[in-house]
């Protein structure tokens, strides 16, 4: 008997996308001694963008209304999936007493829905990333005016990445300063899941 395969892989990009990953409290940076080590060098200041929106109170609750929003929608398709599936089954139980011309008929719809159904999980899949980008945008112009200050008061010239530093004097990271501005200039973020128009 054929089965409705539904390669329904809901919302694989939906899986909460965090805004961050999650991360421990800021560590302190590496010493400066070591084989790596070596003298602190004026204006050149480092920061992990990624240990402030994980560790920041606006990005914390972006991520956990990310994750209330992608709960919503996984749940959403679940529901449309198990019924189909549901239906499936019975279509598909041995001692059908449908005629083939009409469990035929049946088995198209079902086909078709499920063809939907994997149409709206990649829509709102679609959704999610949008969301979430629209999120970091608005903590990033946040987050730029924090660091601002910080940027000035440590007379940085340069800011480079924290994790892509191999090592040396980590003196000039200013990731927990940036975090407090963060925390003193917002501290939560609210808003609904992005509607998109539905791919042609």
């Amino acid at each position: 008997m054929s089965r409705i395969l539904l390669a329904v892989g809901i919302l694989a990009l939906c899986a909460a996308p965090a805004l961050a990953q999650q991360a421990a409290p800021v560590p302190a940076p590496p010493p400066a001694s070591g084989p790596l080590g070596g003298p602190l060098l004026p204006g050149v200041c480092l920061l992990s963008q990624q240990a402030v929106f994980a560790n920041a109170q606006v990005g914390v609750a972006a991520t956990q209304r990310l994750k209330q929003l992608s709960d919503q929608a996984q749940a959403e398709v679940d529901a449309d999936r198990k019924a189909l599936e549901a239906e499936n089954a019975a279509l598909n139980a041995p001692g059908s007493k449908l005629k083939p011309a009409d469990k035929a008929a049946k088995q198209a719809s079902l086909t078709t829905r499920a063809q939907a159904l994997q149409a709206k999980a990649t829509l709102r899949s679609r959704e999610i990333e949008a969301t979430r980008e629209k999120a970091l945008t608005r903590i990033g112009v946040e987050e730029q005016a924090a660091i601002a200050p910080v940027y000035k008061a440590h007379g940085c010239g340069l800011v480079f990445d924290r994790n892509t530093v191999l090592g040396g004097n980590m003196g000039g990271d200013l990731t927990a300063e940036v975090i407090r501005g963060l925390d003193a200039r917002i501290k939560t973020i609210t808003f609904e899941r992005e509607n998109l128009p539905a791919a042609k």
